[in-house]
């Protein structure tokens, strides 16, 4: 059994199971100090945004890495199928790219816990990356509706080489252009 995100072969089958039991060694491996530690880097992140935006923007974040730290250990659905390994390739490498382009410490914390969110999130849940509800610029907000997430960025986002995007199952809020 892979220990960690970065055993994995690609080469082979990965069910979503035993993705998810390599998510729960690695959230395990997580501690409230490097929650801590990301929810600096939120705080820091967030330091230019408009005050009503920016309690709102670490709150909902810092929430969610608690929850969805807690969800993945916790975890004990039995997820059927298989994830595509050239997507979780990219992926990983993607997010690799970012966490080495980190300032700091706090940064490096952010950047490790959002891999294992994130992953979680989009190979095994098949949810929205972004917590519903996360507001973007234009007081827009990712929702959830009839099942479906529905994103006012997608569509601007999924061609940055940076941003997780393309890789996310949300689809562009057509209100928004």
């Amino acid at each position: 059994m892979v220990d960690k995100l970065d055993e994995l072969d690609f080469n082979q089958e990965i069910r979503k199971n035993n993705l998810l039991k390599t998510l729960k060694k690695e959230a395990r491996a997580i501690h409230i100090l490097d929650i801590m530690k990301a929810s600096n880097f939120i705080r820091e992140d967030a330091s230019f945004m408009p005050s009503k935006e920016r309690d709102d923007y670490i709150a909902r974040f810092t929430k969610a890495f608690f929850t969805r730290i807690k969800d993945i250990k916790d975890d004990q659905l039995d997820y059927t199928g298989v994830v595509n390994p050239v997507e979780l390739s990219e992926f990983l490498k993607v997010q690799s790219e970012i966490s080495q382009k980190s300032r700091n410490n706090d940064e490096k914390c952010f950047h490790r816990i959002a891999l294992v969110v994130s992953t979680y999130t989009a190979f095994v849940r098949e949810e929205s990356i972004h917590p519903v509800g996360t507001r973007f610029p234009g007081g827009f907000t990712l929702k959830l509706v009839n099942g479906v997430y529905i994103c006012p960025v997608k569509d601007k986002q999924k061609n940055t080489p940076s941003a997780l995007c393309r890789f996310c199952v949300s689809v562009q809020d057509e209100i928004v252009d």
